[in-house]
């Protein structure tokens, strides 16, 4: 047997935050020393944190990143063992996206990243090279030479060939690509395969993210292991752990996906090395390839990994056993991941609470349900013992260090204060009372008032401006078009101030210093329609159900209306929400009238859900969309989609520009439209879309010959504004 105790982790690092992610990287590589490893792997660009974007462009950030790496090499702490970092390096006057191998006080390897990840979320070519050359010699920086005694180490693609095994590096987007590294270094004989990784959350994305690691390790043997960061690093995206160990295929250990209890959770695991070269050997396919296959550039290194024969320990360890992958479900995924985003942000932003726009609807009702899943995930971690969460919440809260949480009600009326801002005439008494009772059961400060006397201020201001113009009207009561406009959006803009003013002066009148943050509540699809009001409630600090959908957000109601003890949130008043008409309550309630957001947008959720997908994930243009739900929408005649899709596509770019306002959002559909990180289109359309639609209009008379025009569309209820 040619055991090793091997140890990955997951770090809660933060973009810029130097000292901090040196002393988490610090405490991680004392974990790994003390559980007996011999080589700990760390997460992507750790010392730096993954989100510094064109800070990567700043040369003092890669020079702080080798003074944190200088404190590392001086550390005895750090002996006796190999530690496997992610930092960016500068060579010949070109960033690279690195891992460092270090050991006993000198640098073993500096490996660039060889294929970087730009999609998505991910722009890792504005800021870094892929590495296609020859091993070459780097000289290190003077302070980092007299640290380690070396002018220069090996920088290339390149492996360590120890006394008693053979470690790699994969870095993250690499393990996703067809001519995966891993494939060679396993035909090369790698024993050890490490991956750092800024990998972010996503729903039901961890499924895949397993799925490569195991075959990784299963197609040519081997084990892999696999870190990553866990929280918000100061950007939308969620980074989401699960750091994990495979050998052969199989799982050995799986670290946690969403927790708040530490900032450094470290995995170790004993594996059996012999277990590697058993399994290979057993492939005949694999050992014809591996004989002719191009050898990998190796670092020769006199150092053992394994424990020796003479250990006092080898007789009693044995080997991890396989285990079964561990999943969420996607409403533990929404409950979950946003909660712990908020928590990032709140205690890192100096902030002391959330201040809510609570409508009673369901984007609302989701954003509070996610404070108070964050709320309970904090008493949960206090009654650990988490000194990490103690020391922020004492701070946040104001109550000392005495104080430890033990009730996530009486927590939430802490940190997040919920208003109801009502409008006389147009909002329902449902509503108002929706709020309230949900706001009792998850025990936020509620506050209920009415805004007519600020609205009516600024009509009688418009009357003074123009006073032959009259007083506009709603609809309702024979306006025009353009009156019920901005009449809906006066109301809309109107409540937006007052909730600013409300985070900047509650913490006064309850005698604190100190402000809270606005949450927003649009979901990823009102921002794809274009549904929402430049500069109202919408335009918050945070949203965290920005990339959620509207389908997945009412799942996630119903599941969190469920018990505690039966899996939920335990807020009954959930499932009255989501069975509730979703509407904005902008214009007057009649006997014969109630405003409705699917009739005001003029389509469903589920069909701006389809919408979605095909605009973003498979890049459908108009002429595409409608082909593609022509076999999906089989219940419909060619010239009712073809209507749906022209209108969406008229709508999407006579919204596109508010994408250019949208508050920043945790980030979990793959379909979402924000403009300013993940979905790069202009915001200034050709909104009669003239070429694609005369395409699907011939398209149409070819299937429906004898067919009508199309009935007059619908109007929009915020189109240009």
């Amino acid at each position: 047997m040619r055991l090793c105790a091997l140890s990955t982790c997951s770090l809660n690092q933060w973009a810029l935050d130097f000292a901090g992610n040196l002393e988490r990287t610090r405490r991680s590589i004392y974990k790994a020393k003390a559980d007996g490893a011999r080589y700990r792997l760390g997460p992507e660009l750790e010392l730096t944190g993954y989100g510094c974007e064109d800070h990567f462009h700043e040369p003092e950030t890669e020079r702080y990143a080798w003074e944190a790496l200088d404190e590392l090499l001086h550390d005895e702490g750090c002996r006796d063992i190999i530690i496997d970092v992610g930092m960016p390096v500068w060579h010949h006057d070109v960033c690279y996206n690195c891992r460092v191998f270090c050991l006993d006080g000198k640098i073993l390897l500096v490996r660039p990243k060889i294929s970087l990840a730009d999609d998505g979320n991910y722009r890792e070519p504005r800021w870094f090279r892929s590495w296609h050359r020859d091993v070459e010699q780097y000289r290190l920086p003077p302070s980092v030479a007299e640290t380690t005694g070396q002018q220069y180490v090996p920088f290339g693609e390149a492996v360590l060939e120890l006394a008693d095994a053979c470690i790699g590096a994969e870095a993250c987007e690499e393990l996703f690509t067809l001519d995966a590294p891993h494939v060679r270094y396993a035909l090369d004989g790698v024993d050890i395969l490490g991956n750092g990784s800024g990998s972010h959350t996503q729903l039901r994305k961890l499924d895949l993210r397993i799925d490569l690691i195991r075959s990784a390790a299963k197609r040519g043997g081997g084990v892999y292991l696999y870190a990553n960061q866990i929280g918000c690093d100061g950007g939308r995206l969620y980074y989401d752990g699960c750091s994990m160990i495979a050998v052969n295929g199989e799982l050995v250990s799986q670290g946690r996906q969403f927790f708040l209890d530490d900032e450094v959770e470290v995995l170790t695991s004993i594996v059996d090395l012999d277990d590697v070269r058993s399994f290979r050997n057993a492939i005949a396919s694999r050992s014809v390839q591996a004989a002719e296959a191009k050898p990998v550039h190796r670092i020769f290194v006199d150092f053992k990994v394994c424990f020796s024969d003479s250990d006092e320990r080898i007789n009693r360890l044995i080997p991890d056993s396989r285990i079964d992958p561990r999943y969420h479900s996607s409403e533990e995924e929404i409950a979950l991941g946003p909660a712990c985003w908020l928590w990032d942000y709140l205690r890192r932003s100096g902030a002391i609470g959330f201040l809510l726009p609570l409508s009673g609807g369901a984007d609302s009702s989701s954003t509070a349900a996610l404070v108070g899943s964050m709320c309970q995930m904090i008493v949960e971690a206090a009654a650990s013992g988490s000194e990490v969460v103690l020391r922020d919440i004492r701070r946040i809260s104001g109550k000392g260090e005495a104080f430890t949480p033990t009730d996530a009600k009486e927590l939430a009326s802490m940190l997040l204060t919920t208003c109801f801002m009502g409008s006389k005439g147009n909002s329902s008494t449902d509503t108002r009372d929706r709020a309230k009772t949900l706001a009792e059961e998850i025990g936020t400060s509620h506050i209920d008032f009415n805004i007519n006397e600020a609205v009516q201020a600024f009509l009688r201001v418009f009357a003074e401006i123009f006073p032959s113009a009259g007083k506009p009207q709603f609809k309702a009561y024979g306006g025009s078009y353009y009156e019920n406009q901005a009449l809906q959006n006066l109301q809309a803009r109107v409540r937006m101030v007052f909730a600013y003013m409300l985070a900047m002066l509650t913490p006064w009148t309850r005698g604190r210093s100190g402000f809270m943050l606005v949450l927003g509540s649009s979901n990823v699809d009102e921002g794809l329609r274009g549904y929402l009001t430049k500069y109202d409630c919408s335009s918050a600090d945070i949203n965290p159900i920005g990339g959620i959908s509207k389908t997945d957000l009412k799942r996630f109601l119903r599941w969190g209306s469920r018990p505690v003890e039966d899996g939920g949130l335990g807020y009954p008043k959930l499932l009255e929400v989501v069975e509730a008409p979703p509407t904005a309550e902008l214009e007057p309630l009649t006997s014969t009238y109630a405003q409705t957001d699917e009739a005001d947008m003029g389509m469903t959720y589920d069909e701006l859900s389809w919408f979605g997908r095909l605009r973003k994930i498979e890049r459908c243009g108009p002429q595409d969309m409608f082909l593609k739900l022509l076999r999906v929408w089989d219940h419909l005649k060619p010239s009712q989609v073809a209507q749906k899709v022209k209108f969406f596509f008229r709508m999407y770019s006579i919204n596109r520009h508010k994408m250019t306002t949208l508050t920043p959002s945790y980030h979990a559909e793959n379909y979402s439209p924000e403009d300013n990180r993940f979905d790069l289109r202009q915001f200034l359309y050709p909104t009669q879309w003239n070429w694609p639609f005369k395409r699907i209009d011939a398209l149409v008379e070819k299937m429906e010959p004898k067919s009508s025009d199309a009935p007059e569309e619908q109007g929009n209820k915020n189109s240009s504004s």
